[in-house]
């Protein structure tokens, strides 16, 4: 339970920087948006502070921020338009191998 507490942790992650983005534009602050990253950053630490009841900190946290940086940055290109390079990939592949890596140790 407490792998799928810290998965549900990351994603949650992933709001409150899509929250922030969102939370302010050209024509000024939108209040929704950053309530919502608001809700996402309290909803992923209470996740996360379940999680390490179980999973040793460093890991918890590593893959937490792993989750959290992998799905921001998918959002980013597929949301955002961010950009896509060959070098952008292979880094974020790497922080999947070692996201992968702390589950299997």
């Amino acid at each position: 339970m407490a792998w799928l507490y810290l998965v549900l942790a990351g994603i949650c992650e992933i709001g409150w920087p899509v929250g922030l983005k969102l939370g302010w534009t050209d024509e000024g602050a939108r209040p929704w948006w950053i309530v919502f990253a608001i809700v996402a950053m309290a909803a992923s630490g209470a996740l996360l502070l379940w999680a390490q009841r179980v999973i040793p900190m460093g890991t918890a946290y590593a893959v937490w921020t792993g989750i959290g940086a992998v799905g921001a940055f998918t959002v980013g290109i597929l949301a955002f338009g961010d950009a896509v390079s060959t070098m952008r990939i292979v880094s974020i592949g790497l922080i999947v191998a070692g996201i992968i890596g702390l589950k299997l140790a």
